[in-house]
């Protein structure tokens, strides 16, 4: 260790002193002291770790106030809830990233109250017996999809694994090589097929399969036929795939069983708001699948949950699965879900209540609208920070859902004056509510479809902020843990 390396980091504060200095912050009063300590050895240690590697490390000897202020900046964003509200406006309805679909006000209520109250989750209140939480949503979910029986699991990729292992365990699964689906995060057909025990029969092309792929395919040890909906991708051009009506009649002539896993699971048809035909759990299940999962928390609007839906018979080994025990739904879940569904009971009622369907629906002209009035506000406001333009754009449904579908919508464009825009989205996702949005030929688009009319003012005050955030603000040494 040359000698200037070391003398740097003997001028490096001792804790004692760093607890003494940060005592005069109000703003940290609330910072249990523990916690205060706990970042400072954090931040310190940052320090000697940098110093070593032989970075450029701003010492207090030459600015001990900006020094102190620094470290008090770092603990108070240290000790910030990880998990934070974020404004969206990047016209992705359902963002993965940013959480997927918003909960309707109804369903935070209901939370509230059954998360902070004792409930009759798991208890018949006619009997006084032991009852089950699945009953809560199972004739909702029946009465709504038609079908005979429902199940709640976590996730669809668990409802997926779970109708697998429970159906397919030792046995062929059959399935086209165009549905070989990968949905991210490491979620593959093949690979999940592998861990349920099934073995996987491919038959047919990426872009063709026919009926006749199925029935060669068939064997003694042949257990399910399983379709899966390509949301996230789509195949143009030359393709053929067989309708589930010719599926089911296969099935029935080798007794087997037809399954579908819908992903985004749509109950409204929304090609008349200007998107292509999904097919709804309804005309699935009304085409005979005998069983059908989908996701919870993507079209439908609702929480994360993996719903199964199909003939009583299967749902049944379904729920007497030991692993399902492993997926149940928890009750937080389960209210917001049974909540949702409610909502479903009147489908005007359910496009107006369900964000994710009231943003699909909006008309473009009430977007148009209202970017018209952020846009006049920020001219009003920041005309010396940035130039804003109402500029016409396109939205996307998100969430492995309707690819290549766009949505017309329209957009706040700034273009900052004082900083590089790249800079500006940067310091927005540092804002006191942060906003993410999208960049486009050196400008921040600030897509309105997906920003409520009560975020409106947050986002201009946001937008202010970063535009005259000072880089001090954001730009303090993060712990590598």
């Amino acid at each position: 260790m040359t000698s200037t390396r070391f003398s740097a980091l003997r001028k490096i504060p001792k804790v004692t002193d760093c607890i003494a200095a940060l005592s005069g912050f109000g703003y940290l009063k609330n910072v249990p002291p523990k916690r205060i300590k706990y970042c400072i050895r954090l931040y310190l240690n940052q320090m000697r770790r940098a110093l070593l590697a032989g970075q450029h490390v701003e010492l207090p000897e030459k600015n001990y106030s900006h020094w102190f202020h620094q470290l008090a900046a770092f603990v108070q964003k240290y000790h910030q809830p990880n998990l934070s509200r974020i404004i969206n406006a990047t016209g992705v309805i359902l963002h993965t990233n940013l959480g997927r679909a918003l909960l309707p006000d109804s369903s935070l209520s209901v939370v509230n109250q059954m998360g902070g109250n004792y409930s009759n989750l798991e208890l018949d209140l006619e009997t006084g017996k032991r009852g089950s939480r699945y009953a809560h949503v199972q004739e909702l979910l029946c009465e709504l999809t038609g079908a005979e029986a429902a199940l709640v699991v976590n996730n669809n990729a668990a409802a997926v694994l779970l109708a697998l292992e429970t159906l397919g365990s030792g046995k062929e699964v059959v399935v086209s090589r165009g549905q070989l689906v990968e949905i991210g995060g490491s979620f593959r057909i093949p690979d999940i097929m592998a861990r349920s025990g099934a073995r996987l029969v491919e038959v047919g092309t990426t872009n063709c399969t026919h009926l006749q792929d199925y029935k060669n395919a068939i064997t003694d040890d042949t257990a399910v036929l399983l379709r899966v909906h390509c949301s996230n991708y789509k195949i143009i051009g030359f393709t053929n795939e067989v309708a589930n009506s010719d599926l089911v009649q296969l099935a029935k002539a080798y007794n087997i069983v037809v399954m579908e896993d819908l992903g985004s699971g749509c109950f409204v048809d929304l090609s008349k708001y200007g998107l292509a035909k999904e097919p709804t759990v309804q005309e699935t299940v009304a085409a005979g699948i005998d069983v059908v999962t989908f996701s919870g928390d993507k079209l439908l609007g609702g929480p994360q949950a993996g719903i199964l839906v199909g003939k009583k018979v299967h749902i049944d080994q379904l729920k007497r699965n030991p692993l399902n025990r492993a997926l149940r739904i928890d009750k937080l879940t389960l209210a917001a879900l049974e909540s949702v569904l409610r909502l479903y009971l009147d489908e005007s009622q359910a496009l107006k209540a369900i964000p994710t369907l009231a943003m699909i629906a909006a008309p473009e002209s009430a977007i148009h609208d209202r970017a018209q009035q952020v846009c006049q506000q920020c001219r009003e406001t920041m005309d010396d920070h940035c130039i804003v333009e109402l500029v016409n754009t396109f939205s996307q449904v998100g969430g492995g859902a309707m690819p290549g579908q766009h949505l017309a919508s329209w957009a706040v464009a700034v273009r900052p004056l004082k900083i590089k825009a790249s800079r500006l989205e940067r310091q927005l996702r540092h804002a006191p509510v942060p906003v993410i949005g999208r960049m486009e030929d050196d400008r921040l688009l600030l897509d309105m479809r997906t920003v409520s009319e009560n975020e409106q003012d947050l986002l201009i005050h946001s937008l202010y902020s970063a535009l005259t955030m000072q880089p001090d603000a954001y730009n303090h040494p993060q712990p590598s843990l």
